[in-house]
């Protein structure tokens, strides 16, 4: 899997377009703006459709455009089940996360030790909970099962940086602690 990172919008979120070169298909988590920017990047892939890591507006906005040209399918919390999923040639966890928002998903690739973790994890913070549907004690309890997954695994957050679940793991553990 190719992964190629778009940064949309005034609020600079990344939106991540996840390719599998050997069958031509391909996955977009969290269009937030700029459709003509990653309509620009899928070529003459098969889109398999959209995936929404949370439904905060800056996630979300390009949708409408990239859904009326590809006729693609949108999947987030309220259609995909928590455990395994198979999207044409992808094979994922959905990991439920609430706390930043009640609606809040990870995508997690096993086998590639990669995780598309929205606005729950960034490179040294976490997401708001202080936002109309944000929950501290969600928060806890996500960031409580994050941290039992190994911690070689390599973090796509909403914003910012890529990181991995090692060098978050102490301030995480420390909001555990706090929250």
């Amino acid at each position: 899997m190719r992964i190629e990172r778009i940064i949309v919008g005034e609020l600079e979120t990344n939106c991540y377009m996840l390719f599998d070169d050997k069958n031509k298909n391909l996955i977009i988590i969290d269009p937030g703006d700029e459709s003509d920017k990653i309509i620009s990047n899928i070529k003459d892939y098969h889109l398999s459709g959209i995936i929404v890591t949370h439904t905060h507006d800056d996630h979300i906005g390009a949708i409408p455009d990239i859904t009326d040209k590809y006729k693609c399918p949108i999947y987030d919390r309220y259609n995909l089940e928590e455990g395994n999923q198979t999207i044409d040639s992808f094979n994922f966890d959905v990991l439920y996360m609430p706390g930043h928002l009640e609606d809040l998903i990870v995508i997690y690739f096993k086998e590639d030790k990669i995780m598309f973790v929205g606005d729950f994890i960034f490179k040294g913070s976490i997401g708001r909970c202080d936002l109309p549907g944000g929950d501290y004690d969600k928060m806890k309890v996500s960031i409580g099962k994050i941290l039992t997954y190994p911690k070689d695994i390599t973090i796509y957050p909403g914003h910012g940086d890529k990181t991995t679940l090692g060098d978050e793991t102490s301030l995480l553990s420390y909001y555990f602690d706090i929250l």
